[in-house]
């Protein structure tokens, strides 16, 4: 099965104001997460990618775009269910403030109780429940589309990188917060029929080691490398 890069968007106006943005409109980058967004198109310039799927989100869809523009022959695509968690009431405040929240401290240490308040808020287990749920399908689309070697880009948010994370890892959403990923910051995970790998994690540097390497894989696909990786894929 494919590999993804999970990237999350370069840091927003919200990001450096301290706001949980969410879904709210026109939450553009800022000039910081502007350079992230063109740094990354270099970061990613030796690895092929088969497509690229976005949230819908602006923060998102201009986080891809020095990439796109720099790669013509690929068509994005966009998907809802790795849109931000809807946080209902949440939304658009100061995270000092939503700090003093009862709700809070379950969202730090009991998440998969945590539903966000508000007709809009959403539970993080539906969040996460989605999210997988979008990486399974385009799996699927991926590697009928190109085949089992593909890779590619999935550019989102940081809490649903993060529950992403908790699941390759076969780790509860109640540990989920113990994962940090940076704006712009790739994690990579590549899926196998019987469980899926983390290659990298919250990583802001080189990825040129992600293009494919020459010759046969040293193991079954499947299979972890007795001793640690070899620096191969």
């Amino acid at each position: 099965m494919p590999t993804v890069i999970l990237v999350r968007h370069g840091r927003s106006t919200a990001n450096a104001e301290g706001v949980l943005a969410g879904w709210s409109p026109g939450v553009a980058l800022d000039d910081t997460g502007r350079a992230q967004a063109t740094a990354l198109a270099a970061r990613l310039a030796a690895v092929p990618l088969a497509a690229v799927v976005s949230s819908p989100l602006q923060r998102c869809q201009e986080t891809v775009k020095p990439l796109l523009d720099t790669r013509p022959e690929l068509t994005p695509h966009t998907e809802e269910r790795i849109g931000e968690c809807h946080y209902g009431d949440w939304t658009g405040r100061k995270l000092s403030e939503l700090a003093e929240e009862p709700l809070w401290a379950t969202v730090q240490r009991h998440p998969s109780a945590a539903v966000f308040p508000g007709e809009e808020g959403e539970s993080l287990r539906a969040m996460q429940a989605r999210a997988v749920d979008a990486v399974r399908d385009w799996n699927r689309r991926i590697e009928d589309a190109h085949g089992p070697d593909a890779t590619y880009l999935m550019c989102s948010h940081g809490d649903i990188i993060k529950s992403l994370a908790a699941d390759a890892l076969g780790m509860h959403l109640d540990l989920f917060q113990r994962i940090s990923t940076d704006p712009c910051s790739v994690t990579v995970i590549r899926y196998t029929p019987h469980r899926p790998f983390l290659l990298r994690l919250g990583d802001t540097g080189d990825l040129s080691t992600l293009a494919p390497a020459p010759g046969p894989a040293p193991a079954a696909a499947d299979d972890a490398v007795v001793g640690g990786s070899t620096g191969t894929r």
